[in-house]
């Protein structure tokens, strides 16, 4: 139908840590085919170097989009499945029985309360998988958290999520993308609704019922924020463009799309008569068109963002605060080209039709 397998991350050493420091040498899939066991991506701790730089504040990150080159360095990475099997990451957004769009989530640790209410919110917006799988290009979402997968079940349960969710206990994959570290709260978003202190408790409760299975204290790294990215295919043009985060002008088309073109003619022209290495074996290429890395522990790209940069007409559904709502409708967070123009202008065509 549509959404694929995920993988795990690899890793990165961010500037500014010793050599001694540096993050063991990323997890991936043997050319054989075979990914490693879940015992192979055993969570790292807070010391580990993957993410050394730590921030009492608001992160002052960036949204540059992933270069082909990372994309290409994380592709063999994986993540794991409620199951605790192994995926690559380039399988979870290409690849046979995947859409041609999709959106990967990543979120804190499994009982962080900010980004339930986030998913509860998207679960109960005007984003659901039969209106994505519906759009001219095939959409799908994926949602990516950093603890222990045997707590997928759960996150899904209280969250309502109706997509496919997987663990990246390693935090290898959040390095790579640019995605870091803080505890601050940061404004309150449109998406929550909760008062914190309930949505605290709730992730408190939800912590102590998963004592007897020995899992309360593996959600996972509390201090990792993570973000939104968008992969679409390089073979699909005019891409929209979308205003870079904070109102500076338009942003140009992703650079890894020139990148991803080249790679392409160059792999084509290097295959054999007989179709080996045909490009359409592993999937079709793709890039990240847009992206947002949060700042704080709160700072998703809100509702009414991600229906624009997805194609999906409308805001979604208001909130009882209306400044936030408001400011969530005139407010943009990320910064890329998506194909969502492209995408209105294929339904048009074919109302007409």
């Amino acid at each position: 139908m549509a959404s694929a397998p995920q993988a795990v991350p690899g890793a990165v050493p961010i500037d500014g840590g010793d050599s001694a420091k540096r993050p063991p040498t990323a997890t991936t899939v043997g050319s054989a085919g075979s990914a490693p066991s879940q015992t192979d991506t055993a969570a790292v701790t807070g010391d580990d170097g993957v993410n050394p730089l730590e921030f009492d504040g608001s992160v002052d990150s960036n949204h540059d989009l992933p270069t082909l080159e990372t994309i290409r360095k994380i592709d063999n990475y994986v993540v794991l499945d409620r199951d605790g099997k192994s995926h690559t990451f380039r399988s979870l957004y290409t690849g046979r029985h995947t859409a041609r769009r999709v959106l990967i989530i990543f979120i804190r640790h499994f009982f962080c309360g900010n980004c339930q209410e986030y998913l509860r919110a998207l679960s109960a917006s005007s984003i659901t998988p039969s209106s994505l799988l519906a759009l001219p290009l095939s959409t799908f979402i994926c949602v990516i958290g950093c603890g222990d997968p045997g707590l997928i079940d759960m996150y899904a349960a209280a969250t309502n999520c109706p997509f496919p969710i997987y663990a990246d206990p390693t935090r290898k994959l959040y390095a790579e993308l640019g995605m870091v570290r803080t505890l601050a709260l940061g404004q309150r978003p449109a998406y929550m609704k909760q008062h914190l202190l309930k949505s605290s408790l709730q992730s408190i409760a939800q912590g102590l019922k998963q004592i007897p299975k020995g899992l309360a204290l593996k959600g996972g790294d509390s201090k990792q924020i993570g973000g939104e990215f968008l992969f679409e295919p390089v073979d699909v043009t005019t891409p929209v463009s979308t205003t870079a985060a904070g109102g500076e002008d338009e942003v140009g088309p992703p650079r890894a799309w020139e990148e991803a073109e080249t790679e392409k003619r160059k792999r084509v022209s290097e295959t054999s008569l007989d179709g080996k290495g045909e490009p359409g074996n592993e999937g079709e290429d793709k890039v990240v068109t847009w992206c947002h890395r949060m700042k704080t522990t709160r700072d998703h790209a809100e509702i009414p963002e991600l229906m624009e940069v997805l194609g999906l007409d409308g805001h979604g559904r208001p909130v009882g605060d209306r400044e936030s709502w408001e400011r969530a409708l005139r407010e943009r967070k990320g910064t890329g080209k998506s194909l969502a123009r492209r995408i209105r202008e294929m339904n048009a065509e074919a109302w007409v039709a």
